[in-house]
């Protein structure tokens, strides 16, 4: 769905310096395998966005990978952007269930196959948050995951512009999370952005800014390993 604004245009009404970082300590995998396995008592943040369409709701999987570095890294994407939904957008890897999914991380690890070429054997599933519902009508499960460095990649194309990473402790920093406001139609609607100043496949400087849901669930991933 197209956008009738341009959400980095936006200015910035608020950054969350007042709330900690995630401890270096609690991002080691052994770390996160624990929180995972012994979850706390916690609720997301943010769990539905105000709807753009009356679209039926869909079932859908993103998987999160943590990459095995020095120090963990998200993988993320591009999308290309002749796509009818999000387009241009940094997303995670993960689409539309289908009915011989066995269930939602069935489905992630599929798409993710799918669309950047990254095999299951490389993949350790450490379990999902809650879902996120989209504006364009997406009731989406990030699965999480630890991935073991051997994976290579391949984009589709089609739905991939570029793959990317991002450290995760930066994303786990709240003074990285800008937030913003902007009226469509009338409603106000809010969001977050996390932009990240790395490089492209080239080496060459970039801006990538991660905002919307693809930002709220990390948000939400924050305050699961925060609580």
């Amino acid at each position: 769905m197209a956008l009738s604004f341009n959400p980095q245009d936006l200015p910035i009404v608020g950054v969350d310096h007042h709330l900690p970082p995630v401890p270096p300590e609690q991002l080691l995998p052994s770390a996160l395998r624990q929180r995972f396995n012994a979850p706390p008592v916690w609720a997301p943040e943010i769990s539905v966005e105000r709807r753009f369409n009356e679209r039926e709701p869909t079932h859908a999987s993103v998987l999160v990978p943590l990459v095995l570095r020095d120090t963990l890294t998200v993988l993320l994407t591009q999308r290309t952007d002749h796509l009818t939904d999000h387009p241009g957008q940094i997303s995670f890897p993960g689409g539309r269930a289908e009915d011989d999914d066995e269930d939602a991380t069935a489905t992630a690890l599929r798409e993710a196959h799918e669309e950047i070429g990254l095999d299951a054997q490389h993949v350790d599933v450490l379990g999902s948050l809650p879902t996120y519902t989209t504006g364009t009508g997406f009731i989406v499960t990030p699965v999480i995951a630890l991935v073991r460095p051997t994976f290579t990649v391949q984009a589709d194309p089609f739905e991939v512009a570029e793959i990317f990473e991002v450290p995760l402790r930066f994303l786990m920093s709240p003074e990285n999370h800008h937030r913003h406001a902007v009226e469509v139609g009338g409603v106000r609607r809010e969001f977050l952005s996390m932009p990240w100043l790395g490089q492209d496949e080239q080496g060459r400087p970039r801006r990538y800014f991660i905002w919307g849901a693809t930002a709220a669930m990390l948000r939400n991933l924050y305050r699961f390993l925060a609580a």
